[in-house]
C-alpha cells in the first residue's frame, strides 16, 4: 500500500512516554485484514461511567462505522464502553455489506465483554470501496480483550497505521485542587487530509471526570482550532473519527468550559494535529500560515486554507523556491473579501510584499536562503479588519505521487 521507504523527516525522535490512563487498557493484534506480518486491530476497553464524546467527518460518503458511531456518541450509558479500530480497509462505500460488517463486529465484542452494543464504537481506515473481511476481526476478538493492558497504548498507535510512516502519541498531565489529572491520545494520518473534521483517526483519553455534554462542547470547540486547521492535500475522507473518552477514575471533576483541563486538552489536540502534518504523505517541510487583517475570523480561515491548499504554492515551497506571487494569487481566488492595495506577505521575517506592492528593500536571496528550513511560517496581513486565523500544512513532493501512484496495489 504506498511506496513508503522512510520515516519523514518532520517525525519526532521517538513516540513519546505516555501514561496509564486509570479506567482504560488496550491490545493490538495482527488479524491480517490487508497486511501481513504487522498488528493491524486494536480493542481499547474503558472502565464503567467513562463519559464518551466524538467529532466525524461531515463526508456526503462517509462510511458505516462512522454513522454508527455517529448514531451512538450522544447515547448515555454507565456501563462502560470499548473502542476496536482496524487498518488496511476503511469498510467505505460498501453499502449494506458494511453495515453488516459492523454490526458483526459489535455484536462479536459485546459478547466477548458483556457490554451492550450500543457501548462499541469501531473505526476502519485503509482502501475504500472493498468489503471488509470482518471475520479476520471477529475471530481475534477473545485474543485481543484477554491480552488487555493499561500500558500498551503504543500498540494500539501502530496498530491503526496505514500510510502513516510514524505512531503518534501525546499526552499532557496537570494538577487540579493537588490532583493530578492525565490526558493522552494516539492519531493515525498522513494522507487524504483536509478539514472537516479532519481526515484522520484520534482516540484521547483522560482520568478526569466530566459530564458528557461539557465534553462534546469542549471537543467540538477545540477541533476547529486544531484537526480542523490543518491539511495536507485538501482531500476530505470517508472515514474521519476523533473519539474522546473520560473514564472519571482520577475522581477529579471538571465542571467549567474554560481553565487548565481545556487548556490541557487543547495542547495534546494540537501537537497530534501537528504529527499528522508532519506525517503528510512525502513532506520534507512543515508550513504554518498566518492570515490577520481579515474582514472576520471566518474570511481569514478561508484565505488561509486557499493558500495552504495550493498546489502552485506547495510545489513551489517542495522546490525552496520564494514565489510570493503565488501566495497573491491563492488570496485573489478564495472568494473571502480581499483588497490588492492592502495586501502585504512575510517568508519568516523577511517582508516580500507591503500593501500592494513588492518592498523595495527585499532580496530574494534572503528568502531563498529561508525557504531551505525545514519549518516555514508564511504570514499575510489583509489590512481590512482584525479577523485572524492560523492553519497548517507540508509541501507537495514526488513521494506523495509515489505513494498515491499505486495505494490500493
Amino acid at each position: 500500500m504506498g511506496k513508503i521507504t522512510a520515516v519523514s523527516p518532520l517525525a519526532p525522535a521517538a513516540f513519546p512516554d505516555l501514561p496509564v490512563i486509570d479506567g482504560v487498557t488496550f491490545a493490538a493484534a495482527q488479524a491480517g485484514v490487508k497486511y501481513q506480518g504487522r498488528v493491524d486491530v486494536m480493542l481499547a476497553r474503558l472502565a464503567p461511567g467513562t463519559a464518551m464524546a466524538g467529532v466525524f467527518t461531515r463526508s456526503a460518503t462517509r462510511s458505516a462505522p462512522v454513522l454508527d458511531c455517529q448514531s451512538k456518541i450522544a447515547l448515555d450509558g454507565q456501563e462502560g464502553a470499548a473502542i476496536l479500530v482496524n487498518s488496511g480497509n476503511s469498510n467505505a462505500f460498501t453499502g449494506r455489506n458494511g453495515v453488516e460488517s459492523v454490526r458483526a463486529i459489535t455484536a462479536a465484542v459485546a459478547a466477548q465483554t458483556g457490554l451492550p452494543q450500543t457501548r462499541i464504537f469501531t473505526s476502519s481506515t485503509g482502501v475504500i470501496g472493498e468489503p471488509l473481511p470482518h471475520d479476520r476481526i471477529t475471530a481475534k476478538i477473545a485474543e485481543l480483550d484477554a491480552a488487555q493492558s493499561p500500558a500498551v497504548i503504543a500498540d494500539a498507535a501502530r496498530a491503526i497505521m496505514t500510510t502513516d510512516t510514524f505512531p503518534k502519541g501525546a499526552t499532557a498531565t496537570l494538577v487540579v485542587n493537588g490532583k493530578p489529572v492525565k490526558i493522552a491520545g494516539i492519531a493515525k494520518g498522513s494522507g487524504m487530509i483536509a478539514p472537516d473534521m479532519a481526515t484522520m483517526l484520534v482516540y484521547i483519553f483522560t482520568d478526569a471526570k466530566v459530564e458528557r455534554a461539557l465534553l462534546q462542547s469542549m471537543l467540538s470547540e477545540l477541533t476547529d482550532v486544531t484537526f480542523n486547521c490543518i491539511t495536507v492535500d485538501s482531500d476530505t475522507s470517508t472515514s474521519d473519527t476523533l473519539l474522546l473518552a473520560a473514564t472519571g477514575a482520577s475522581g477529579v471533576e471538571i465542571t467549567a468550559p474554560t481553565g487548565p483541563f481545556r487548556d490541557a486538552l487543547h495542547s495534546v489536540m494540537l501537537d497530534l494535529s501537528h504529527q499528522v502534518v508532519r506525517d503528510g504523505e512525502g513532506a520534507s517541510k512543515f508550513i504554518t500560515i498566518e492570515v490577520t487583517g481579515a474582514a472576520t475570523d471566518a474570511d481569514a480561515k478561508v484565505h488561509a486554507m486557499a493558500i495552504a491548499n495550493s498546489p502552485l504554492i506547495k510545489t513551489a515551497i517542495a522546490g525552496e523556491d520564494p514565489n510570493w506571487g503565488r501566495v497573491v494569487m491563492a488570496i485573489g481566488k478564495s472568494g473571502a473579501a480581499a483588497d490588492r492595495d492592502r495586501l502585504s506577505i512575510w517568508f519568516g521575517d523577511h517582508l516580500v510584499a507591503d500593501k500592494g506592492w513588492r518592498n523595495p528593500a527585499y532580496k530574494e536571496d534572503d528568502s531563498a536562503t529561508y525557504m531551505k528550513g525545514e519549518y516555514l511560517t508564511i504570514k499575510v496581513d489583509l489590512g481590512l479588519a482584525e479577523g485572524a486565523s492560523t492553519v497548517w500544512t507540508c509541501d507537495l513532493t514526488h513521494g506523495y505521487i509515489a505513494i498515491n501512484a499505486d495505494y490500493r496495489s
